[in-house]
């Protein structure tokens, strides 16, 4: 079954509401003229009176107010539907980040973020677990692997890298000027990252490592190192800062390359979609200068 014109249905409820032709006009800023006219059409379309006149007085008919309310009612649902996309759009966005690229990489550029993008109700929630999109309240992930992941879109920020570092300090302790020198040096050790995929890649056998201190955690594994400890098997996405600020020093040149990177994470459905792909620009254009070796 077709439906009358919105225009007219939306006449017709606001000349029952307001028992006028003139007063209906004047709400939906048309003439009084358009009025009328809307509702002839719409009396003629159904075959039925909506309206009579009763003095000044523009009185719906039993049909004609029962089709008003029906439209009140439809108006009504309408305005809650677009409020409550209009409210989906708005309010914070959540993104799911790692604990070691928060504060390793993200915490040192969350001012820069807010003023370039105009994104000021941002909310980083920092999890070492993969969030799902459709049901955690998340609207962007930040997430290491390899991807691409089923159900969302994702472009790779930063590739991986790994390299050996250590501090300034510890460098003067033991000279390291070739691979090799790693062997005789205190290795930090990284449950998930082990020192045998870099010595591999050097072409040197991978060491049976005497008893030393072992990290699960990045950024402690690489405060460890800042302090003079041992040397750690750094990802160049997360020692970024470290180095820059020199508290970490890059002993060798070369690094080895990896399948795994940094990504930034999202739903093509989210409300807060045009929001979010103005957030996606603004990471892979912070990241255009470090992805090439």
């Amino acid at each position: 079954m077709r439906l009358p014109p919105f225009s007219a249905l939306a006449a017709l409820e606001a000349a029952a509401r307001h028992r006028s032709y003139s007063r209906a006009a004047d709400e939906l800023f048309v003439t009084h003229g358009a009025i009328s006219q809307q509702i002839r059409k719409l009396e003629d379309e159904l075959g039925v009176r909506l309206f009579l006149r009763k003095g000044n007085r523009m009185e719906p008919t039993v049909t004609g107010a029962a089709l008003a309310a029906s439209v009140t009612d439809a108006l009504s649902s309408l305005k809650h539907g677009v409020q409550a996309a209009r409210n989906a759009a708005c309010g914070p966005i959540v993104v799911s980040t790692g604990a070691a690229f928060a504060t390793r990489w993200l915490v040192t550029r969350l001012a820069r973020l807010s003023a370039e993008t105009g994104e000021l109700d941002l909310t980083v929630r920092v999890e070492d677990r993969v969030s799902d999109l459709s049901t955690d309240g998340v609207d962007v992930a930040l997430r290491f692997g390899m991807g691409p992941w089923t159900g969302v879109e994702s472009v790779r920020l930063l590739s991986e890298r790994l390299f050996p570092v250590c501090s300034p300090a510890l460098l003067l302790r033991h000279p390291i000027r070739q691979p090799e020198d790693l062997l005789t040096a205190p290795l930090l050790r990284h449950t998930a990252l082990p020192w045998s995929a870099w010595f591999s890649a050097m072409g040197l056998p991978s060491p049976t490592l005497p008893p030393s201190l072992g990290f699960d955690d990045t950024s402690m594994m690489l405060d460890a190192a800042a302090q003079g400890l041992g040397v750690a098997l750094a990802r160049s996405g997360l020692s970024e800062r470290d180095l820059r600020d020199g508290r970490l020093v890059r002993p060798l040149a070369g690094a080895v390359e990896v399948n795994t990177g940094h990504h930034f994470v999202w739903r093509a459905d989210n409300p807060k979609l045009a929001r979010i792909l103005k957030l996606r620009d603004w990471f892979v254009a912070e990241t255009m200068d470090s992805r090439e070796p």
